[in-house]
């Protein structure tokens, strides 16, 4: 998500018009879609190759055959999130990274003693009401900046990349490496038509890089709206490179690390004890969202 919304209940009428559903938005749409299925041809996406779901047949075959970069696949699907309405999807999206990077979390809510990020605590450090609040979140969705210091103020280390400043090269790269690594998470802020879907903004995990088709598969968190797919290397590079007009600037890329320490010492989720998970930096230290 990474414009300004309406959820779907703040539906528009128009004359004698029926309801436009999904998410309305200032100026473009966030996880979810007011537009036909139907694009007219010349629109983001027209010429998309369709997408591949990740539960066929051939999706499974690009998973699992030699060469695929699935690095974070196993603990980004072991914290699968679907999001928790319709205009969460960075805030699930955040939930995943932060679980499966194990970064310190605090209590969940009905868990007892446990702790693991969730779409409510993720927003219970101090310091984050400086970039988010999640009243906010919710009418109105998240910037790629917005993003970047939801992360950063829970103590990961984040870097923005804006998908104007990518060429398609170097974004195949960017993402190559990452998929080949598992200290590290890639998010993708894409505009949906782009990859040939309906909808607008919206924010993902990517999870695995298959090279001899040039697809990336993108974990879903709209869950109860598309699986997960396959889309092709250019599509998303088309896709992060489109412009949220809530903001003026181009979607893009998000590169999460736990902390610079090693491995070893960031307890991962689990019951709390002695405040073994006491964030790993202070609300003061957190910094700000920047351009890379």
């Amino acid at each position: 998500m990474a414009e300004s919304a309406r959820p779907c209940h703040q539906r528009r009428r128009s004359g004698g018009h029926k309801l436009v559903t999904g998410l309305l938005i200032a100026g473009g749409m966030v996880c979810q879609s007011a537009l036909s299925p139907a694009r007219a041809a010349g629109e983001p996406g027209s010429q998309a190759t369709p997408p591949l779901p990740l539960t066929s047949a051939a999706g499974q075959n690009l998973l699992m055959r030699p060469g695929t970069r699935r690095a974070d696949y196993g603990s980004l699907s072991q914290w699968f999130e679907t999001q928790a309405n319709l205009a969460y999807c960075g805030v699930a999206s955040s939930v995943m990274v932060l679980n499966s990077l194990a970064l310190p979390a605090p209590k969940a809510e009905n868990h007892g003693n446990y702790r693991f990020w969730t779409q409510t605590n993720v927003f219970a450090a101090p310091a984050t009401t400086s970039f988010v609040q999640a009243a906010a979140v919710a009418r109105a969705g998240m910037t790629l900046e917005q993003l970047h210091g939801l992360l950063a103020s829970q103590g990961a280390v984040v870097r923005r990349f804006h998908g104007d400043q990518l060429s398609l090269e170097q974004f195949r790269r960017m993402v190559r490496r990452n998929l080949e690594d598992p200290r590290d998470r890639l998010l993708a802020n894409y505009d949906r038509r782009a990859v040939g879907q309906t909808g607008g903004g919206h924010i993902s995990p990517l999870a695995a890089y298959d090279p001899r088709s040039d697809r990336v598969l993108i974990l879903d968190v709209a869950r109860y709206r598309y699986p997960a797919v396959w889309v092709t290397m250019a599509d998303l590079w088309r896709a992060v490179a489109s412009v949220d007009r809530s903001s003026g600037r181009s979607r893009g890329l998000l590169i999460i690390q736990a902390t610079t320490q090693p491995p070893e010492t960031v307890p991962p989720p689990g019951p709390s004890g002695n405040g073994r998970h006491a964030h790993a930096r202070t609300a003061e230290s957190v910094p700000a969202a920047r351009n890379p």
